[in-house]
């Protein structure tokens, strides 16, 4: 069913126009004159517009240029007993999806009306779609509390350098997040941001997917390509999880970072990179070195900024501001009503043991989300019921 805004003059033709519209299960608002009709397209959102054209007070043409302006992007179908192909090839230009002579033929109306709502449809589809990538390519840092401000401001300071940044903290903290603001603040904004899980990637392959190949260089190598260096030329590479790579990518990355020069696998050829490296690790880099896992000359080359990202038992000043972030966003995502979350629901989350950290706290809230009937509060016993969490 469609929600439906007939503006006309004439009151014939709007009740006729109501009642096969009503007929087919619309819901249908009428306006007697242009002035009138943009009031009540500004005030309700409607799936469809029929304007006609010549009116007194304001006509057709001028009501889409008012709509334009007033940024109301419903689709707009014309209606004129007195068209001509100037007129319509005017209304049309000015944004009008679609125009039809009077008197009124019953299956073109139907027909226009089908298309007119299914592009509406679409419309509202793509901007649901585009702020969803928005708020997935959204990197700003959610949280109240000493330790986020301060790792904010850190942000701010060094972020205009090319400093090499080490991200610590445990899995789920937020480590990713950090290394994309640094790079969003950076003059290298425009240019790649290019990640690489390090405990992703098999030993034997890690060197490839960093340095690239060249044709040949092994088997399954049939052409030639360019690894993560190359391909984050001029932007970041981010480093995550770089405490588990192992000793001979170690020391070429070490190499690289010296020379600001790669050599792809099975090639002679030095290739210089301009490539700003951040870091993260969930591991102790010192302990690491220690044990023998990690050289001791590539963690000075990149902790020469290093943050540390608390867990989220270390920063419960954040958790509320975090879970009501993630109440909004979630709903959209979802498509369903934003839900009230009560005092005691939020103090039972509050006090919960977050071992997963902000990422097992986003999947919770999702999961309430999902499982709390339409129309009824976030409480205390839905909590208990699905958030399977433990106090600390």
């Amino acid at each position: 069913m469609a929600n439906i805004l007939i503006i006309d003059d004439e009151q014939p033709i709007r009740t006729s126009l109501r009642e096969i519209l009503e007929y087919e299960g619309h819901s249908v608002d009428e306006a007697q004159d242009g002035v009138n009709g943009v009031i009540a397209a500004r005030k309700k959102q409607y799936s469809v517009i029929f304007c006609d054209i010549k009116m007194p007070k304001m006509d057709g043409l001028d009501v889409l240029d008012m709509l334009k302006s007033k940024e109301v992007d419903t689709p707009v179908i014309m209606i004129s007993g007195h068209g001509t192909v100037e007129t319509a090839v005017q209304a049309l230009k000015k944004g009008a999806f679609d125009f039809i002579q009077k008197p009124l033929d019953l299956n073109r109306i139907l027909i226009t009306l089908k298309h007119a709502t299914e592009k509406e449809e679409l419309i509202q589809e793509t901007k649901r779609l585009h702020r969803k990538v928005h708020n997935s390519k959204s990197h700003t840092i959610i949280g109240e509390s000493k330790a986020i401000k301060e790792i904010i401001q850190m942000i701010h300071t060094i972020s205009p350098t090319d400093a090499r940044v080490l991200i610590s903290g445990g899995n789920g903290t937020g480590k990713e997040l950090v290394a994309r603001q640094l790079h969003d603040f950076s003059h290298r904004k425009s240019k790649p941001f290019i990640e690489v899980n390090c405990a992703a990637i098999p030993s034997e392959l890690i060197e490839s997917e960093l340095f690239g190949h060249e044709k040949g260089a092994f088997t399954s190598a049939v052409k030639q390509r360019k690894g993560k260096f190359e391909q984050a030329n001029g932007g970041t590479l981010f480093l995550d999880e770089v405490g588990d790579m192992g000793a001979d990518a170690q020391a070429k990355v070490l190499r690289a970072l010296q020379e600001n020069k790669i050599t792809r696998v099975g090639g002679d050829k030095e290739i210089k990179v301009d490539v700003r490296i951040i870091a993260a690790t969930n591991k102790n880099l010192r302990d690491e070195i220690v044990e023998g896992n990690f050289r001791e000359d590539l963690f000075h080359r990149l902790a020469v900024i290093p943050i540390h990202v608390p867990s989220l038992n270390n920063r419960r000043d954040d958790i509320p501001v975090l879970v009501n972030h993630f109440i909004e966003i979630l709903a959209e995502d979802h498509r369903i009503d934003v839900p009230i979350i009560e005092k005691t629901a939020l103090k039972m989350i509050c006090e919960a043991n977050w071992t997963g950290n902000v990422r097992e706290l986003r999947n919770v809230i999702e999961r309430l989300l999902i499982l709390t009937p339409s129309g009824e509060n976030i409480s205390s016993k839905i909590v208990s019921k699905y958030s399977h969490f433990t106090k600390i």
